[in-house]
């Protein structure tokens, strides 16, 4: 009897990781290559990077001055992100009425990035994380499968590492964090499920005062 119940538990197991496994690979990440992101409560890393005009952007220098809605996306090439992109876009004010910036962070190179923003208008600080260190800093950052790739090649004509100007294709978790002052994670979206973003809602509740 004991036997036979632990054979049962075994297979159940099995199940829960298999399918586990086909829910990661669903969206490109391979079970040994899963991001955790940065939790609420940790400092955040004080980047620089340089953005869209070719300017130095600095975390340390930009939280003296104001709090910081940092945002990642994965490309031009994603319809999920567009759509989010333009209502953060069509919504920004009131974000920055409460004294906060706008931060976009992306993995494509120039020609991705100036497609993003004229298809988007988006007029906010990107920036480019050309050696994918910003995502890695904020572990978001994961290997994409080639079944993946392929997907994305079939279905919407773009090669994702040929976007970010890469041999490998690394995408981020879209994740969204809001950084006080004092350099410090006091909110996040982090879902490895694309499709799941932080709300303008969400974002303007969780701000600072």
């Amino acid at each position: 009897m004991r036997i036979g119940i632990l054979i049962i538990l075994i297979i159940m197991k099995a199940v829960v990781v298999l399918s586990q496994k086909d829910k990661l690979k669903k969206f490109g990440i391979e079970d040994n290559d899963v991001p955790k992101g940065l939790m609420v409560g940790e400092k955040a890393p004080l980047f620089t990077g340089i953005d869209q005009n070719g300017s130095t952007f600095d975390l340390r220098s930009q939280l003296k001055k104001s709090s910081v809605v940092l945002i990642f996306y994965r490309g031009y090439w994603c319809p999920v992100c567009s759509k989010y992109l333009k209502s953060y876009v069509d919504s920004a004010e009131l974000v920055t009425e409460k004294g906060a910036t706008l931060l976009f962070i992306t993995p494509e190179a120039e020609d991705g990035v100036e497609k993003t923003i004229k298809k988007n208008k988006l007029n906010y600080t990107v920036v480019l994380d050309k050696d994918e260190s910003i995502m890695k800093a904020f572990d978001v950052d994961f290997e994409v499968t080639r079944g993946y790739q392929k997907k994305i090649k079939t279905f919407l004509f773009a090669d994702i590492a040929k976007n970010n100007n890469k041999e490998t294709a690394i995408l981020p978790v879209p994740a969204t964090f809001i950084i006080d002052q004092s350099g410090t994670v006091v909110y996040r979206q982090f879902d490895l499920n694309y499709k799941n973003r932080a709300s303008i809602r969400e974002i303007v509740e969780n701000l600072p005062e």
